[in-house]
């Protein structure tokens, strides 16, 4: 098996052939030429590693999962872990009978075991070492060592040890950059969905040049919708790109309103803090000096809304309010002491309770500010029982405008419920 007969390429070897009608396939005689027969020295391969990496790689040299079973099972054949062919002893043959190899080989048919056997052969992972009699067994010298072997060669699994080796390196990098880029566009569908969200309760107006929130969510509507159930590496990278670009058009947007939102409340609370630090003497005279000059339809307007307010604040005192709506004072940066610190507080709980400021400046306008802030307190003490917040400031808005909506009968059924809590506890 082993007998020298020509030179070819520089390496000395005598190509077999194979047992029986099977004829030699390019793909073997190619396996057999690179097998040299002086055995370069220091080839020195770890078998399981070597599994190892032929199981990362085996898209990418077409083997099945069950071919890779066959060859596990050959390797078991081979005592020794270490898989180093040397000039001094013979190839690295296994030759098990079909019988054993099945046993070993999760129980494969033996037409399963032919074909997964052949499929090896063609990958150039073993080499065919057919007996006269295309039997598979080995003859022994007289100290008991194996001088002739035939059965599969082992050998190039040594040999292209490296190159197993570097090919499931470069699987095992494409499977990490997929993965990340996969979680990447996770995180960028979550992100894009929430600051779309944002951006529509938010207060302010984009710049003209800017493109809308109705324009920004049909953008990420169109991508969501576009994104495949089993995407390529290509369209993962693809759609990433397009709704980083889209992320980034979204935080602009909402930084924007963000600012216009401080400005604006800036000035909201100092026209607050000037009505309400002397209730008793109307806006007109401070704006213009001992009421010398005639009230027009504007003074008398802001005297009404004026008068209104005292008679929110005398009618429902804020100590009575904050007593059947103590869910409030969880919202205030430093406490309710005041009534602009209660309409402080439910600015910031208007945007959680999912109203949009349309929504809350209608009521405002309709039930002035104090009524406004009482009524949200309201509904976040029920905003257990209420589906929609907003739904139900605007229809509290509008029996307001009608004449049908009062906060006596709000604020006693609070205090009837939280006696009855009280009792049952």
């Amino acid at each position: 098996m082993n007998e020298n007969s020509g030179r070819l390429g520089g390496v000395v070897r005598r190509l077999t052939a194979p047992f029986g009608a099977r004829s030699l396939t390019a793909a073997q005689i190619t396996a057999q030429t690179e097998v040299a027969a002086d055995k370069p020295a220091g080839i020195v391969a770890e078998k399981w590693r070597v599994l190892h990496d032929l199981t990362t790689a085996k898209a990418r040299l077409g083997l099945s999962s069950a071919t890779l079973v066959v060859l596990e099972a050959l390797l078991t054949f081979l005592p020794e872990v270490m898989l180093a062919p040397t000039k001094d002893t013979p190839d690295l043959v296994v030759f098990p009978s079909n019988r054993s190899l099945a046993a070993r080989a999760r129980g494969l048919s033996e037409a399963a075991l032919r074909r997964h056997l052949s499929a090896l052969v063609e990958a150039g992972l073993v080499i065919r070492r057919d007996s006269p009699n295309g039997k598979r067994y080995a003859r022994r010298g007289e100290g008991g060592q194996v001088t002739h072997a035939y059965g599969f060669d082992l050998t190039p699994l040594a040999q292209r040890a490296a190159e197993f080796a570097a090919l499931a390196d470069a699987v095992r990098a494409e499977a990490l950059a997929q993965s990340l880029a996969r979680e990447t566009v996770s995180l960028l569908r979550r992100d894009c969905a929430k600051l779309l969200d944002a951006l529509d309760v938010a207060d302010g107006c984009g710049d003209p040049g800017e493109p809308t929130p109705a324009e920004l969510r049909e953008r990420y509507r169109a991508l969501v919708a576009g994104y495949p159930r089993r995407p390529e590496p290509a369209e993962v990278r693809a759609i990433g790109e397009a709704l980083e670009v889209l992320a980034l058009a979204l935080s602009r947007a909402l930084i924007a309103r963000q600012e216009s939102k401080k400005l604006s409340g800036k000035a909201a609370h100092f026209e607050r803090h000037i009505q309400s630090s002397n209730p008793d003497r109307p806006v007109s005279e401070k704006a213009f000096g001992d009421g010398k000059k005639p009230a027009g339809p504007a003074e008398t307007g802001r005297e009404r809304a004026v008068a209104d307010q005292s008679a929110i604040r005398s009618t429902y005192p804020l100590h009575s309010v904050l007593e059947v709506c103590p869910q409030v004072q969880d919202y205030a940066r430093s406490g309710i002491r005041s009534w602009d610190d209660l309409m402080d507080a439910a600015d910031l709980i208007r945007p959680m309770l999912g109203i949009s400021p349309a929504a809350w400046s209608d009521a405002q306008d309709a039930m002035g500010p104090e009524a406004a802030a009482i009524t949200l307190a309201a509904i976040l003490e029920r905003s257990a029982s209420i589906k929609s917040a907003g739904g139900y400031l605007r229809s509290l808005t509008e029996r307001k405008r009608d004449g049908k909506y009062s906060l006596g009968p709000v604020l006693q059924a609070l205090r009837r419920a939280r006696l009855n809590r009280n009792v049952m506890l």
